[in-house]
C-alpha cells in the first residue's frame, strides 16, 4: 500500500496553550507497561478513577479494548504488535494535545516500539512519562 502524499495537517483554531489553559488542564501520556496480567490495566484503571473524581481530563487506553476496534486487523507477530503499539502512541498523543491525562496500558515487549512513542509525543512538547508495572512473573499467572 502506498503512502498519500497529498494531505495536511489543519491546525485548529485555539492552540494547545489556549485550549489547556480555557480547560484549566494540561495534557499528557502515562505509558504502563509490562508483563501479562502484571497488574497493568488495574493501576490505570484505578488511577483513572480517582483522577476524574478529582477534577482531572484523564482516559485510560487498555491494550484488550484496543484490538477490539481500531487494531482487531492485527495480529501479534513482531510487525503487527510495533503497528499496534504505533497506532496507539499516535491516538494517546491527540489525546494528550486535547489536554488530557492519557494512561495506556499495553505489554508493548519492544523498546524501540516505546522509544518511538515516546519520541512521537516529545517532539511535539508533549509529556511521555514510561511506568515498568514490575510484578515477578510467578504472580502473573
Amino acid at each position: 500500500m502506498s503512502k498519500a502524499t497529498h494531505i495536511t495537517w489543519h491546525a485548529g483554531n485555539l492552540t494547545r496553550e489556549e485550549r489547556w489553559r480555557r480547560l484549566e488542564t494540561h495534557g499528557g501520556t502515562l505509558w504502563f507497561t509490562g508483563l501479562p496480567s502484571s497488574g497493568k490495566s488495574t493501576i490505570a484503571a484505578a488511577l483513572e478513577q480517582v483522577l476524574v473524581e478529582r477534577g482531572r481530563h484523564a482516559y485510560r487506553l487498555d491494550g484488550d479494548n484496543i484490538r477490539h476496534g481500531l487494531n482487531s486487523n492485527l495480529g501479534f507477530s513482531a510487525a503487527d504488535r510495533a503497528e499496534n503499539i504505533r497506532r496507539i502512541g499516535e491516538v494517546a498523543k491527540l489525546f494528550a494535545d486535547s489536554g488530557t491525562l492519557v494512561l495506556t496500558s499495553f505489554i508493548s515487549p519492544y523498546a524501540a516500539d516505546r522509544a518511538r512513542c515516546r519520541k512521537i509525543h516529545e517532539q511535539d512538547g508533549l509529556p511521555f512519562l514510561e511506568v515498568w508495572v514490575n510484578t515477578p512473573i510467578e504472580e502473573c499467572a
